[in-house]
């Protein structure tokens, strides 16, 4: 069955969530209300009724149907359709990524497939996200008075120790989270509140990490969360988020774009401690001297 298009051209990358939150300073307060209510289970709360929907959000039924069309959709039964393949998205295994990418692959190598496919998920995470709240990332990131937390799922946590063995040669009190649950409520322990938790989390979203930001958000620490265009359900307890595309011709989910924005993330930090960081790193360096780890050419 073919996918449903998106109403126009210059929203044919965006997700709905998406479209809703760029909008969401131009709506009315029914429609903000509406807005607050489908994103807060997003896709599955806008697949109801539309009866079901408005009562869920106690708004009127007319303000479901203006805003759809605020979306550019036709009907309702569109905006739904749209949803329907989000869903099915969000929730596809690599076996039937594979399938979809094979069925439909250009007769090109690999590498040029592969590296277009990056590069328009890198323009397309690029154009989400929003200059001022990344800025307040890495200022939160930069202040040491808060400490940082770091923690990823099963495919995302190569990425969370990245960026923690960054920020711990920048700043100290940065903690990184190891996988399994059982240790989780030590570290919370010592949560205090305005305590920074980045977190990353792509399809098929992992229920424990949806409990420790819902943990880690009730006692009062500032959640960042790296995922992917569809949301994880730990959005909702998220203060900042940053939605990267990770689509790619293979039965995995590519992570280059949230790497690149990581990267990123990391030299504005630097650039915001360097008065500390860098006599922290000098001592780093005469400890990596001391030990011998790296191999030196004379």
């Amino acid at each position: 069955m073919p996918k449903t298009p998106l109403p126009d051209s210059a929203n044919a990358q965006q997700t709905i969530a998406e479209m809703m939150q760029a909008r969401f300073e131009t709506l009315t307060r029914a429609e903000r209300q509406l807005t607050n209510s489908l994103l807060d289970n997003y896709p599955v709360s806008g697949l109801a009724s539309i009866t079901a929907i408005a009562q869920s959000a106690q708004v009127s039924t007319p303000t479901v149907v203006r805003m759809v069309q605020k979306l550019g959709f036709g009907g309702f039964a569109e905006f739904q359709a749209r949803l329907r393949d989000e869903l099915e998205a969000r929730i596809s295994n690599p076996i039937s990524k594979h399938d979809l990418w094979a069925s439909d692959a250009p007769d090109t190598h690999m590498l040029n497939r592969f590296a277009d496919a990056v590069m328009q998920n890198l323009r397309q995470t690029l154009g989400q996200i929003d200059p001022a709240d990344f800025d307040a990332i890495c200022t939160a990131l930069a202040d040491r008075q808060q400490k940082v937390y770091v923690t990823g799922g099963r495919i995302t946590r190569s990425i969370a120790e990245y960026l923690f063995t960054h920020l711990q040669m920048l700043r100290g009190g940065v903690t990184f989270l190891p996988a399994g649950d059982s240790t989780w409520p030590h570290h919370l322990l010592d949560l205090a509140q305005g305590d920074i938790f980045v977190m990353f989390d792509m399809r098929r979203y992992e229920n424990a990490l949806v409990r420790l930001a819902e943990l880690a958000a009730a006692r009062g620490a500032t959640i960042v969360l790296f995922t992917d265009q569809w949301g994880s359900p730990a959005t909702k307890h998220a203060r900042y988020r940053i939605n990267c595309r990770i689509e790619a011709p293979s039965a995995w989910d590519s992570a280059a774009a949230m790497l690149v924005i990581v990267e990123s993330l990391i030299a504005q930090v630097q650039q915001l401690t360097w008065d500390g960081s860098r006599a922290r790193m000098d001592t780093l360096e005469e400890l990596f001297d001391t030990t011998g780890l790296f191999r030196k050419f004379k």
